[in-house]
């Protein structure tokens, strides 16, 4: 058993932005409409407080679900993880089950493919990644090698 600990790569600021710049417009719109039913249906103005409440509720809950698995790729000693990411493929495996590592553009993109022994692969973003790519890469090789039982020369 290995005391090295896992690596995390966290969600681009970039992206993290549109995903919060598209909760932010929904949260917006569902104010209107409520804005709207309540000038509509003659309501009290205090009922407005209902969505103000549920969307102090939805973002404090959006904090809490990125801070705990605002992660992208988790790359530990056995194998890897990889969330958020549509069209990954296998999102997870183990290293002795990576066959070999290419890096690629997919749809104009840089990503890293890996293959695995069966057959399947995982395509990983590196853009999407708060990291830089070459040492994301550098990374992932150094737990390739360790994950395989290879050593430097």
């Amino acid at each position: 058993m290995t005391t090295e600990t896992a690596t995390v790569y966290r969600l681009a600021p970039a992206v993290a932005a549109r995903v919060v710049g598209v909760l932010l417009c929904a949260v917006a719109v569902l104010i209107l409409l409520s804005t709207l039913a309540i000038a509509v249906l003659d309501l009290h103005t205090a009922f407005l407080l209902v969505p103000v409440g549920l969307v102090l509720v939805l973002l404090g809950a959006t904090w809490w679900g990125w801070r705990q698995k605002g992660w992208v790729a988790r790359l530990t000693p056995e194998g890897y993880r990889i969330q958020w990411v549509r069209g990954v493929g296998a999102a997870s495996g183990r290293w002795k089950d990576v066959e070999d590592a290419v890096t690629t553009t997919v749809a104009g993109a840089p990503v890293v493919v890996l293959r695995l022994r069966d057959g399947r692969t995982s395509t990983i973003p590196v853009e999407m990644l708060a990291v830089d790519r070459e040492a994301f890469v550098r990374d992932l090789q150094q737990h390739l090698r360790r994950g395989q039982g290879l050593r430097k020369f």
